[in-house]
């Protein structure tokens, strides 16, 4: 039980920010997760095409490699990234085994 229903209730306009104050917040909340879901959603959708084109690109940059005879940058890039995320995964694994306090 609330004390104020036994002595004094807060006044009308009280109340009435203090519901207008939670359907604000309760609507904000509801516009960024629903903005926040059309994001995911638009780029799961995207993706495959991004995919494609990735595949493409790569195959245009062989065929443009194996005509002007040099290596593919791409490989050599990608690898290099590949590495450093291994890289960077094993040393964030030993920091945290090294600080869990088991």
């Amino acid at each position: 039980m609330h004390p104020y229903l036994i002595t004094a209730k807060p006044g009308r306009i009280r109340r009435t920010l203090t519901v207008l104050r939670v359907w604000t917040v309760r609507i904000l909340a509801f516009t960024v997760m629903a903005l926040l879901g059309t994001a995911v959603f638009t780029v799961r959708c995207i993706r495959p095409l991004i995919n494609y084109a990735a595949t493409r690109a790569i195959y245009l940059e062989l065929w443009a490699a194996q005509r002007i005879g040099r290596p593919p940058v791409s490989g050599l890039v990608g690898a290099g990234i590949t590495d450093e995320f291994i890289n960077e995964f094993h040393r964030a694994r030993r920091t945290a085994a090294a600080g869990s306090p088991r």
